[in-house]
């Protein structure tokens, strides 16, 4: 039995139906079983990671876990997935943990100390740490639906936007597969491209012409600061205003396990046309 956990979010669905698809037994752990209209044959379960009591429900006959990053709940989980006998886990962390420019924040920091958790425990664990999510773009669909022109912070900044899609996939292979233990996997997509680069691919892809008008960092962050917490929409900011003319690293860690490429920016853009 395989236990995703954060299994309605854009990672843990898409591992899960992978998972399902190649024939594995699937269990999904959500706080509200009724509406996570997972596929059929899924066993569902309702608990919380932030709650360790109700963990054992889900964890019983577990051999495997996909591991949702919730803050502070590290310790808890270690307990109760060694205590139902897990061998291995796969913990969704961050890219942040070891970007000099976000290590000091709080995205990194709650990575960090799940991951210093695993690191303590009897578990097989492998650490997927995930760059810049091509997601991160749904947040321009606003201005999209409405125009031509992408506004925001730093034209120049960059990174290499990974689709949500082969996270999942080398999700699904680590868990299933062996030779993982142990093992920090940082994932990214196959190119680097800058906020610019990206608003004209999707322009290309949607066959319209799309570009990026550059604002005032403070501009930017008074409008962001309504719904993205202080602390984290500095280092947002400050990764954006560092990455300028520096390009973003690539790995190939994608290809390597999955044995297929990184699907490219465009692809993902493709894949979620609706939404601009």
């Amino acid at each position: 039995m395989i236990l995703v956990t954060g299994a309605t979010g854009n990672v843990g669905r898409r591992a899960l139906e992978l998972l399902v698809e190649q024939g594995h037994k699937v269990r999904a752990l959500t706080r509200d079983p009724q509406r996570a209209q997972l596929p059929e044959g899924v066993d569902v379960v309702a608990g919380d990671l932030a709650d360790p009591a109700t963990l054992d429900a889900a964890l019983d006959g577990a051999e495997a876990v996909f591991l949702f990053a919730v803050p502070g709940s590290g310790p808890g989980f270690v307990a109760a997935a060694e205590a139902a006998g897990v061998r291995r886990v796969v913990l969704l962390s961050s890219g942040a943990v070891e970007d000099a420019d976000l290590a000091s924040g709080p995205i990194a920091a709650y990575h960090a100390d799940i991951e210093q958790a695993l690191r303590g425990s009897s578990l097989e664990w492998t650490f997927l740490r995930p760059d810049v999510f091509a997601a991160n773009s749904l947040m321009w669909a606003g201005q999209t639906q409405g125009g031509d022109v992408v506004r925001g912070a730093y034209a120049g900044a960059t990174g290499a936007p990974i689709h949500e899609a082969d996270i999942a996939a080398v999700a699904a292979a680590v868990l299933t597969g062996d030779g993982h233990a142990q093992q920090v996997y940082r994932l990214t997509g196959p190119e680097s491209l800058t906020h610019a680069d990206q608003a004209r691919i999707m322009g290309d892809a949607l066959g319209r012409p799309i570009s990026y008008q550059e604002l005032p960092a403070e501009v930017v962050r008074e409008a962001m600061s309504a719904h993205v917490p202080g602390p984290i929409l500095d280092g947002i900011l400050h990764a954006w205003s560092s990455s300028v003319d520096r390009p973003a690293p690539v790995t190939g860690e994608v290809e390597r396990i999955t044995g297929r490429p990184a699907r490219s920016y465009r692809d993902w853009v493709l894949d979620h046309a609706a939404a601009f």
